[in-house]
């Protein structure tokens, strides 16, 4: 008496907590197996295809390889020999810078420039320059040629104003004498009156020769002074 009473056992309150205990763990089981990773597949071996192979045929030196086979080249510094030009082109011979005195003409009308007599180029006219002249003065300028071609200068020949300062009073001299004629291979003296500007600056002009045909020849014949105050 007094005592506090053993709680009954319901028994099938147990067995229905074990069967409820028993389908979460087989329930946990199938979620961890459908989660986990599947195993990699090996993927199929790649077979590897064959190419076919091409010989090239050979051919001793010298000999042309025949049925259409890819020539062989061969690479090496030996410098080609070969001056024969191309077909339709022609070749460029080395620029050669002109002489002062290149002759400028043909077999026949040619000539070629030898010195200056009287007025070398560069000549400076001034007051007080005895050697040179007085500026508004007139000079005589002589040039030194000799006719190279074959033929002689005679009547009919010019030595030709072709361009210029015309402060120079420059002009054209004709070979109307005989005194004025000049054989082939025979140097000569070839000169005109000219006046020298009053004005300081640079002064040129040029001629060359005239044949009676009216062809220009030989060497360009200059004259250049300069005017000082």
């Amino acid at each position: 008496m007094g005592a506090t009473p053993a709680p009954e056992v319901d028994v099938n309150a147990i067995n229905t907590a074990a069967v409820a205990t028993a389908m979460g763990q087989i329930s946990a089981q199938l979620t961890e197996t459908a989660l986990a990773a599947p195993s990699a597949t090996p993927m199929p071996t790649d077979t590897s295809i064959p190419l076919a192979t091409f010989a090239l045929p050979t051919a001793a030196a010298g000999t042309a390889v025949q049925g259409g086979a890819l020539p062989t080249l061969s690479f090496n510094s030996t410098p080609l020999t070969n001056n024969t030009p191309l077909a339709g082109f022609t070749p460029i011979g080395s620029p050669i810078a002109p002489a002062a005195t290149q002759s400028l003409g043909d077999a026949c009308n040619n000539n070629v420039f030898v010195t200056d007599v009287t007025i070398p180029d560069g000549t400076i006219f001034q007051d007080s320059n005895p050697k040179g002249g007085r500026p508004g003065s007139d000079f005589q300028n002589i040039w030194r040629v000799q006719n190279t071609g074959t033929c002689k200068w005679d009547e009919g020949y010019v030595l030709a104003f072709i361009g210029g300062d015309d402060d120079l009073n420059p002009k054209s001299v004709k070979f109307d004498s005989s005194d004025d004629f000049v054989d082939s291979g025979a140097t000569a003296d070839l000169g005109l009156t000219l006046t020298a500007p009053k004005f300081p600056g640079k002064y040129t002009a040029t001629w060359r020769m005239q044949s009676d045909n009216g062809d220009f020849f030989g060497t360009p014949l200059t004259v250049v002074i300069e005017v000082k105050e």
